[in-house]
């Protein structure tokens, strides 16, 4: 029997609106197929994940060529791209990706790579559910702290408000929890930080900041990712209509699939 399992992107999407999370993960619609945007972040990370790990390369090549076959996946399924985006895009992505390896270097100084893109598969204490999920890049500092790093892609950047966005900030959290879990780490030997990598930004293109994942929070990520678990067991799909046209707004407002 195969493994259930809960990752953090699905409980932000439960989050939002468990009728939302029924649509795209017990009846399998999937009405957003990608964007200019996530092909971007795809390469970029890779660029990331590569500049870490190996030996020296042609990071702008690389990028390059990664956003180009993301972009071809995406022609393929008939994804509408903004050509004019995607052209700035070709070009602040092969800047950008200068700045990496020096920001990390500059941010944590002596430090050692423990993991990139690193798998969790952890069981969830009391429940029948594992959390699943992958971490960018973990690091480890001579005073011996690991640190949890999420990159994530841009415009200019985010607000203070962004930053510390509670829904936004338990995926550290929760990837601390569960990278605790699955070495047998206290806790309080870890870190979590966000890097943003800004295509826009004329300055401090790359910026990593700590996001506090105490103990308390982490016991506030559990309860939610408990109580979404529970509900999701139990078929408690109920709409949220607040959620229908905030943020990005949802894909499935208003179609045959959700109704107004």
């Amino acid at each position: 029997m195969k493994s259930k399992h809960i990752s953090f992107s699905e409980l932000k999407i439960w989050n939002e609106c468990a009728y939302k999370h029924k649509l795209v993960y017990q009846d399998k619609i999937n009405a957003f197929l990608g964007n200019e945007y996530t092909a971007f972040g795809t390469a970029i990370h890779d660029v990331c994940e590569k500049s870490l790990t190996e030996e020296k390369f042609n990071q702008a090549e690389y990028f390059d060529i990664r956003f180009l076959e993301e972009l071809k996946i995406l022609q393929e399924k008939s994804v509408d791209l903004k050509k004019d985006m995607v052209s700035a895009m070709r070009v602040q992505g092969t800047k950008l990706v200068e700045y990496i390896l020096p920001a990390v270097n500059e941010y944590f100084k002596d430090y050692e790579i423990i993991s990139a893109e690193e798998k969790l598969y952890v069981p969830i204490k009391d429940v029948p559910y594992n959390f699943k999920g992958y971490i960018d890049l973990v690091l480890k500092t001579k005073d011996g702290i690991y640190h949890v790093i999420d990159w994530k892609t841009c415009s200019w950047g985010w607000d203070s408000r962004k930053k510390t966005d509670r829904m936004l900030t338990y995926q550290l959290t929760l990837y601390k929890k569960y990278f605790a879990v699955k070495h047998d780490i206290d806790p309080a030997k870890i870190k979590t930080h966000f890097a943003l990598l800004k295509r826009t930004a004329n300055k401090n293109c790359v910026e990593i900041f700590e996001v506090p994942s105490g103990s308390k929070k982490i016991e506030n990520a559990l309860k939610l990712l408990n109580k979404a678990i529970y509900n999701i067991v139990n078929s408690r799909c109920i709409k949220n209509r607040l959620s229908c046209t905030s943020g990005y707004g949802c894909e499935f407002y208003d179609t045959e699939h959700c109704k107004r």
